[in-house]
């Protein structure tokens, strides 16, 4: 959730924020005066409570017909008491309601607009020319004995698949490499639960806008994570922090679950956009001044991963209206698909300033020794959709496909996938 004091002292900068996602601004009238509201009510229940307490210490000591009278008037008191905590209660519901759906707050340097106006902030590598057709990921996989999404579907419906054989072992290779990257910078290696509570859930943000994208166990009411952000996330919730030496670093290696709701006739070929896949995910507690410096860390490292598999790709500065709830920047690197003649997200690393914190009540000790709550990050270091990319910008002719150098010695020392007979 945002700041509170940020909403009653610069409600102009919510308002910005609101305008620039493309959200409600009216939103921000409505918050400041539910929060008079609640803030009236809780002083005049506090006033009758005081009022009340005073009343006891006076009947204890009064007799006769004073005493007769003040018990009256305590009477009048406890019914006035009780109506006013629930009006208390009441203005406190309405405004934790509308207060926890308001998105975190932008960075002022994103780009406003929706999906379509980010700034395009660097491109590295030239996309490859051809000297025969390419093929697309999937005619490549399945000619490799690498994907199957015929049985995938088979087993488990549309968007399921089944990486087989080099499939399966490029795919180990690939989250290794980004497990051994990832250790190598001082990040915690860990492989959460894939199934939490909806505290938590809620707490990252994901039940809000994008609750038609979780899959729920009603029965156990516990959701599937769509990334482990939300499992690291809330592995510090309800904790007070030791960052003296400096950022908590955090890797983990899950599977994910998405629904894709909203996304028919899109993407339905291959294994781009599908409801489960593997990823390894770097995320990041700090002190808020250090959130920025963090964030293009995580820019920095998740470029280090793209050289290692050697593809052209572009970094984004994801405009406004196109960040998740919880975060106020968000930086993406898209790879050259191709067959696609197009760039595709591999990568995204958000900044979620306190926004995630305050919702977990994660939190540091200061200078003076008081509690302040921490910023959260968090940035993918490889996914499965990078086998996508692997396999269109290193094909050959004859169907086989070139293992990039950094991966080799994951895939024990292969050079070169080729077409099984």
């Amino acid at each position: 959730m945002i700041d509170l004091r940020t909403l009653r002292e610069e409600p102009d900068v919510v308002r910005a924020s609101q305008r620039a996602r493309g959200e409600d601004v009216g939103v921000v009238d409505r918050l400041l005066s539910l929060d008079a509201e609640r803030r009236s009510a809780i002083a005049k229940a506090d006033n009758l409570r005081a009022e009340q307490k005073q009343l006891g210490k006076r009947i204890g000591k009064a007799s006769g017909e004073e005493r007769e009278a003040l018990l009256a008037r305590g009477k009048e008191l406890a019914a006035q008491v009780k109506e006013a905590e629930a009006e208390q209660n009441r203005a406190s519901e309405e405004f934790e309601k509308l207060y926890n759906v308001v998105p975190n707050i932008v960075h002022p340097d994103v780009p406003e607009g929706g999906e379509d106006d980010y700034v395009v902030l660097k491109r590295v590598g030239t996309p490859r020319e051809f000297d025969f057709t390419p093929k697309d990921h999937l005619e490549l996989g399945e000619a490799l004995g690498a994907i199957d999404t015929e049985r995938g579907a088979k087993v488990s419906g549309a968007r399921f698949y089944f990486l087989t054989g080099v499939g399966a072992q490029l795919q180990l290779a690939l989250l290794n490499m980004a497990a051994a990257q990832a250790v190598e910078k001082g990040f915690q290696l860990m492989i959460p639960p894939v199934l939490v509570r909806p505290e938590i859930m809620a707490g990252t943000g994901f039940l809000g806008a994008h609750s038609s994208e979780v899959y729920r166990l009603a029965d156990d009411d516990l959701y599937l994570v769509g990334t482990s952000e939300v499992s690291l996330a809330g592995y510090h919730a309800d904790e007070i922090l030791d960052l003296s030496n400096g950022p908590l670093r955090y890797a983990g290696w899950s599977s994910c679950f998405r629904r894709e709701a909203g996304s028919y006739g899109k993407d339905t070929r291959g294994i781009i956009r599908v409801h489960q896949f593997d990823k390894v995910e770097m995320f990041i507690f700090c002190r808020p001044s250090e959130a920025e410096a963090e964030h293009e860390k995580l820019l920095a490292w998740e470029e280090e991963m793209l050289a290692k598999i050697e593809v052209p790709y572009r970094v984004i500065d994801t405009a406004a209206g196109d960040l998740g709830t919880s975060a106020a920047r968000k930086y993406d690197c898209e790879a050259w698909i191709p067959t696609q003649q197009a760039y595709r997200e591999l990568t995204s690393t958000s900044n979620c300033t306190t926004y995630q914190a305050r919702k977990l009540s994660v939190r540091y000790r200061d200078e003076d020794g008081r509690p302040q709550h921490a910023a959260t990050l968090n940035g993918t270091l490889a996914t499965t959709r990078w086998i996508v990319a692997i396999l269109e910008n290193h094909q050959q002719p004859d169907g086989s496909v070139r293992v990039p150098e950094a991966m080799q010695p994951f895939l024990g020392g292969r050079t070169v996938l080729t077409p099984i007979d």
